[in-house]
């Protein structure tokens, strides 16, 4: 098993050790889907299988690192109002910063940040011409559907009281 040692410094780190702790405190009673790290490994996991489906080629701790990252300013969102991609690229930025030279490189970087800034929005990248596109696109539409595929809508009790519209929501098990 291929240990990753960017994406182990990554959930060590001091700031992303507090953002999660405020994360859970924030949904401590949230019936709905919840942001925890279950979540971010189901999302990395699905968007690992897109990536090799697709043969995209895209190192795995870049995958793993854009899922750990993309909701952890979640908890800004509850406490202030400020949109949680927003803050999430924030608090990325900043990790980014302090980790060891040869991580990521700086198209990786970027590639994760927009893809963590896009990934509310649904991502129109053409699968068949995706190896001529950016990086960021191809992030960004793995993020988008790993996101969404990793909710199970169609099993949640609280699934008709989600404001999500119903093309959002994950209503079957695909294959």
């Amino acid at each position: 098993m291929e240990k990753l040692i960017e994406i182990e410094y990554i959930r060590k780190h001091s700031l992303y050790q507090e953002c999660y702790i405020r994360l859970q405190k924030a949904e401590e009673v949230r019936k709905f889907c919840r942001h925890t790290m279950e979540h971010f490994i189901d999302v990395a996991r699905i968007a690992w299988i897109l990536n090799l489906e697709q043969d995209f080629r895209i190192r795995k701790p870049v995958i793993y690192g854009m899922a750990l990252l993309h909701d952890i300013g979640k908890y800004r969102q509850y406490e202030e109002g400020y949109p949680h991609e927003k803050a999430s690229v924030e608090i990325a930025k900043i990790i980014f910063r302090d980790l060891p030279e040869l991580s990521f490189t700086e198209e990786e970087k970027q590639g994760i940040l927009t893809a963590i800034q896009n990934h509310r929005v649904q991502q129109n990248v053409c699968i068949d011409q995706a190896k001529n596109t950016n990086l960021s696109d191809i992030l960004s539409w793995l993020l988008y559907t790993a996101d969404k595929k990793s909710r199970a809508c169609y099993s949640c009790l609280a699934e008709k009281e989600c404001n999500w519209t119903i093309e959002k929501k994950n209503m079957e098990i695909e294959i």
